[in-house]
């Protein structure tokens, strides 16, 4: 699969002056519960109504959604709305039940794209529909793995695909329910810079009060896009309570978020200057958390020299470490005095931590 200019053909003919909004419940509960919410996004800028059917869970036990009930649900949703619909699918059962009750976009969660037999079974079933087609990243940071699920659908002949940024699961603890990883997307756009790229900020975040801010990230970061989960009544949805938002909140995100629009003749200059300190943005927070998670092995130092009776200071160590970061920062284009001068200040930081430790 090659990028092109054709791959957004779907997305450009909707001739959106906002980013591409997917919005409604993480699940359907009931069939009162998806018309109430659709109709309360009715006049919003939401561009697609989801709906999770089918609700693939980690343990058994949990709510795995309502199954092809659901459709007739979503049907109802566009009869009284005119929205056009969405939802996931799993496998081929549910892709071939979601194109005959004419669901308008179909997206394939976390859980199928890190398997390429189910993206096959997926991709076949699809075979050269005309629907829209989005890929959830996988469960683990395999960009590799994305694309070829994506390259899947494209070889299947699917016409019109998408991707969607959900972020990826971690054993370390993090703010996030899902660590975002900005710089994978980053690359995914730089390979195919006019292949959509949404972004699920709900499933990122676990938390609807960052919904915003991850959002806006988002966009800085020239995402097409928003998947954001709705619900009129969040602390008692059936699924993922913690992470919807209401249908007020939801619009009055869209009013606050700053969208950028070509309005001067530097505007290019402008968004490209934007999108490229996003970028920087991005890095740095992962260079706080590195430095975060290194101080706290610092720590751990610190507690078993004390154990041990051990000094702080280990000159040659310390030497040892420099010259080789030294060497490192060389091939990176990093000057000898800022590699010195930031792993003095590494080194200062690391013996304040072993010290409070030792002597506390």
């Amino acid at each position: 699969m090659k990028n092109t200019a054709a791959l957004r053909t779907w997305l450009d003919d909707m001739k959106l002056e906002h980013p591409l909004v997917i919005a409604g419940p993480c699940s359907a509960e009931t069939e009162e519960q998806v018309l109430k919410i659709a109709h309360e996004l009715k006049d919003s800028d939401v561009n697609y109504y989801r709906a999770g059917i089918w609700k693939p869970r980690t343990r058994p036990g949990n709510f795995e959604g309502v199954g092809a009930l659901g459709l007739g649900w979503l049907k109802k949703v566009k009869e009284e709305t005119g929205m056009k619909t969405c939802t996931e699918v799993a496998n081929a059962a549910h892709v071939k039940l979601a194109i005959e009750n004419d669901v308008d976009l179909l997206w394939i969660g976390a859980r199928s794209t890190v398997s390429p037999f189910i993206m096959q079974e997926i991709a076949d079933a699809l075979g050269e529909t005309d629907k829209i087609v989005l890929v959830k990243n996988p469960v683990n940071p395999d960009l590799a793995l994305w694309l070829g699920g994506i390259e899947r659908l494209y070889t299947a002949g699917v016409k019109n695909l998408g991707a969607i940024h959900r972020g990826f699961s971690t054993y370390d603890k993090s703010k996030y329910r899902n660590n975002p990883e900005w710089q994978i997307a980053i690359e995914f756009q730089n390979r195919f810079p006019d292949l959509p790229l949404i972004c699920d900020p709900s499933h990122i975040t676990g938390k609807r009060d960052m919904i915003f801010d991850v959002s806006q990230t988002a966009l800085d970061l020239n995402f097409d896009g928003l998947m954001i989960e709705t619900h009129f009544d969040p602390d008692n949805a059936w699924s993922d309570a913690a992470q919807q938002v209401t249908p007020t909140s939801l619009k009055q995100i869209m009013e606050d978020l700053k969208i950028r629009k070509e309005t001067e003749t530097d505007s290019k200059y402008r968004d490209s200057l934007e999108n490229l300190r996003a970028q920087i943005n991005v890095v740095d927070d992962q260079l706080i958390d590195l430095l975060g998670k290194r101080m706290k092995v610092a720590d751990q130092i610190g507690a078993l020299k004390k154990e041990q009776n051990v000094a702080v200071l280990q000159s040659r160590r310390w030497n040892e470490i420099l010259g080789n970061m030294v060497l490192e920062g060389e091939q990176k284009g990093l000057s000898e005095e800022f590699v010195l001068r930031m792993f003095k200040a590494i080194h200062q930081e690391s013996i304040n931590h072993q010290e409070k430790i030792i002597n506390g």
